[in-house]
């Protein structure tokens, strides 16, 4: 099985601790950072803040939504946040990085099993610049609720 990632990365105008902890609070956080024209009915399963956190979400793509499970690890508190979808092989992860006083920069990441062949290649491309402007609508809105709660 081959993977592939897909990153977007965007300077937050809040301290790095302000944008980690909306990213980490799965009950008043990180629902305020997903696009909803993207994503609806996050439930939160287990937890809420952090590692073993557990949750539902639906995700839409191309008139479709689909139900996932996910549960939550942080590798590195404060900095590294890991999203394990149990439903399928798929796993997005948070990095925030300090680049000065009052600002950071998130990079959000999604790994995922890549098909064979062209239908795969062409899923791939596809995949790639949907979840890229998934991700550029979602860091928009953390520099909004991050700036907001600085």
């Amino acid at each position: 099985m081959t993977t592939y990632t897909v990153t977007s990365t965007a300077r937050i105008n809040a301290p790095a601790a302000v944008a980690y902890g909306i990213i980490a609070d799965y009950r008043d956080g990180h629902p305020h950072i997903l696009p909803p024209k993207y994503f609806r009915n996050l439930r939160v399963d287990a937890g809420g803040v952090g590692a073993g956190t557990r949750i539902r979400f639906e995700m839409g793509a191309m008139g479709t939504w689909r139900e996932a499970q996910a549960v939550v690890s942080e590798p590195e508190p404060g900095r590294l946040l890991h999203e394990q979808v149990t439903t399928a092989p798929i796993e997005t992860t948070f990095t925030v990085e300090p680049v000065g006083p009052g600002a950071c920069e998130v990079t959000i990441a999604t790994r995922m099993v890549h098909r064979g062949g062209l239908g795969g290649g062409l899923e791939r491309l596809a995949t790639t610049a949907f979840l890229r402007r998934v991700y550029r609508a979602e860091l928009t809105l953390l520099d909004q609720v991050a700036r907001s709660r600085a």
